[in-house]
C-alpha cells in the first residue's frame, strides 16, 4: 500500500485516524526506529520534558503550543500517552508519527500504561474496538510498546524515567543489560522503573499500587551519589500544580495531562531544560471547551 508520512501526521492533527492498514505500517516503521535506540538513552539539552498525556489529545496540542512545534523543539516523553482519556490512539499515532519524521527531536519512553494488561482495563483496548470494530490495531500498538526504552541521561546528570528507582540496582550497567522486548513483567527492575514512586518512607517499601516499591530520600541520595547524578526526574503522579520537587529539590514529578480524566481540575506542566542545564516550568491548564471535542465511548 502507498503510505504517506506527512498525511498521516497532517490527519492526526486534526485528531482524525488513520486506516488500519496505515496504523500496521507506522507500527512496522516505529519498532524499527526504536530498535535502534538502546534501552538507557543519552542526550545533550536543551530539551523539553513531559509527563502523562493519558489520551488527553487536546491537552497534547495545547503543549505543543506553549513548548514550541517538533522538530523547532527537542522533546522528551516519560510514558503513558494512553489510557483514561478519550483519545488514547490519536494521541499515541502523532507522537509515534513525529518520532518515525523526526527521530532525534522526540524521545520517547515507555510508561506503565504502555503495557497489554494495563491497557485491556483502563481504556485503549475498549478505545480501538471501538474505532475499529477489531482489536488487530490494538496488537500492534502493544507490540510497539516492547521496544520502546526504558531511561534517558540528559548531559549525564539528570536520570529521567517514568516511575522510579529500584532496590534491585544501584547502577546504570543493570538498566542497560534488560532484556526489554516484552511485556511489562510484575517485578525486578524493569517493572520498578516504571511503578515506583517516591514518598516520605526509610527505605524501599512496597508500593500500594501492586507493582514497584515507594522509596524515600536516604535511597535516593544513594542512587544519585553512587551514578554522579545531580536530579531524577519522573512522570507516574498526578500533581495538582502540575510539578513537585521532593528531598530537597533532588527529584521532580512533571505531569501534563491537565484536569485529568476531566474532572481532576488540577493543573499540567513541562520542563524546559537549557544548555546550562538551567530549568524552567511551564504550568498551563487544559485546552479551552471551544477546541476540545467530547467523544465519549
Amino acid at each position: 500500500m502507498t503510505f504517506n508520512l506527512d498525511k498521516m501526521i497532517e490527519k492526526l492533527q486534526k485528531c482524525e485516524y488513520p486506516t488500519e492498514n496505515e496504523i500496521g505500517v507506522l507500527c512496522e516503521k516505529a519498532i524499527e526506529v526504536f530498535s535502534r535506540e538502546k534501552n538507557q538513552i543519552e542526550i545533550m539539552p536543551p530539551v523539553t520534558v513531559c509527563g502523562d498525556i493519558h489520551g488527553q489529545f487536546y491537552d497534547l496540542v495545547e503543549l505543543f503550543l506553549l513548548g514550541g512545534k517538533i522538530p523547532d523543539t527537542n522533546y522528551l516523553f516519560l510514558g503513558d500517552w494512553v489510557d483514561r482519556g478519550f483519545f488514547s490512539l490519536e494521541t499515541l499515532l502523532l507522537l509515534v508519527s513525529l518520532k518515525v519524521k523526526y527521530p532525534t527531536r522526540i524521545t520517547m519512553l515507555r510508561g506503565n500504561h504502555e503495557a497489554r494488561s494495563v491497557t485491556k482495563i483502563y481504556g485503549f483496548y475498549d478505545e480501538v474496538l471501538m474505532k475499529y470494530n477489531s482489536p488487530q490495531v490494538w496488537l500492534w500498538c502493544t507490540n510497539l510498546f516492547d521496544y520502546l526504552p526504558l531511561t534517558v541521561l540528559i548531559s549525564g546528570g539528570i536520570f529521567c524515567v517514568h516511575g522510579g528507582i529500584s532496590p534491585s540496582t544501584s547502577t546504570m550497567k543493570d538498566i542497560k543489560e534488560i532484556s526489554r522486548v516484552q511485556e511489562v513483567p510484575n517485578d525486578g527492575l524493569f517493572c520498578d522503573l516504571l511503578w515506583s514512586d517516591p514518598a516520605e518512607v526509610s527505605d524501599f517499601t512496597p508500593s500500594p499500587r501492586g507493582a514497584g516499591y515507594l522509596f524515600g530520600q536516604k535511597t535516593l541520595d544513594e542512587f544519585l551519589r553512587t551514578n554522579n547524578l545531580s536530579l531524577v526526574c519522573r512522570a507516574h503522579q498526578l500533581c495538582i500544580q502540575g510539578y513537585k520537587y521532593l528531598f530537597n529539590k533532588k527529584i521532580l514529578t512533571i505531569w501534563s495531562a491537565p484536569n485529568y480524566t476531566y474532572r481532576a481540575e488540577n493543573q499540567a506542566a513541562i520542563l524546559e531544560i537549557d544548555d546550562e542545564l538551567n530549568q524552567n516550568i511551564i504550568v498551563y491548564d487544559a485546552a479551552p471547551l471551544e477546541v476540545r471535542q467530547i467523544r465519549k465511548f
